[in-house]
């Protein structure tokens, strides 16, 4: 899926949380919704903290470990610049520029692009 950026976004962290499948991780009790959806303050083995989609974590034995793979790396982007997307989650698209960098971008920030009619 290709999109064009409607408006600019600012990657927010320099150092985000990445996280492997399996690992155990240190959720704070803090939350908050966004766009719909709820996401939890989590501080990865490595020291690392961010911003995790709640169904990313399994906390159900007392001890949080991570259902995936997670990164939490950003896109910064421009108004109009076309990116090609792929997986869409809590409102987020995980997306990759012609540069080749990729992270998330909020998927309010993006409208679809059709090549037929650019």
């Amino acid at each position: 899926m290709r999109y064009k950026v409607n408006e600019s976004w600012q990657a927010s962290y320099d150092d985000p949380i990445r996280l492997r499948a399996g690992e155990a991780v240190v959720a704070s009790g803090r939350q908050e919704h966004w766009d719909g959806y709820l996401w939890l303050w989590a501080r990865a083995a490595d020291g690392r903290e961010g911003w995790v989609p709640d169904t990313l974590l399994d906390c159900a034995t007392g001890d949080c470990r991570t259902r995936r793979d997670y990164s939490a790396v950003e896109l910064t982007c421009r108004a109009g610049q076309v990116l090609e997307g792929g997986e869409e989650m809590h409102g987020w698209v995980w997306c990759r520029a012609a540069d080749g960098q990729a992270g998330w971008v909020p998927r309010r920030h993006l409208d679809r692009f059709d090549t037929k009619s650019a």
